[in-house]
């Protein structure tokens, strides 16, 4: 990864793990999951033209779903933690947003490196 991707990268991930955690501030349990998803999408996207590649809509989907049940599987209990937080009130608006940056920041450099072997490896 050029120092130039890695910065696009980085700007792309840590907007996307804002955005993601303003949406899980909600009380609102389940909502975040659908928040988490939207947001890997679109991340995903973003992503994949970083190297120079290009996804449908669909395939970004698949693609977000595939990472976020990786990530959700490799950490079960802050998944859990994030989502029964939000019964607590005022501490869930504070927990669940915090795991969610931790988590779709995890995720989306695990994505940036699974599509920049997979574009580096069209373009040889």
């Amino acid at each position: 990864m050029t120092e130039d991707q890695e910065s696009k990268c980085h700007k792309i991930i840590h907007s996307h793990a804002i955005a993601g955690a303003a949406g899980n501030a909600v009380p609102v349990p389940g909502l975040g999951i659908a928040t988490d998803m939207i947001t890997m999408t679109t991340m995903t996207m973003s992503l994949c033209a970083v190297f120079g590649g290009s996804l449908t809509e669909e395939a970004a989907k698949a693609l977000a779903i595939a990472t976020i049940k990786n990530t959700l599987l490799k950490q079960p209990i802050k998944t859990l933690t994030k989502e029964l937080s939000k019964f607590i009130p005022f501490l869930g608006q504070v927990v669940a947003p915090s795991i969610t940056i931790v988590m779709l920041e995890a995720a989306g450099w695990t994505l940036a490196k699974e599509l920049e072997a997979k574009f580096a490896a069209k373009k040889v």
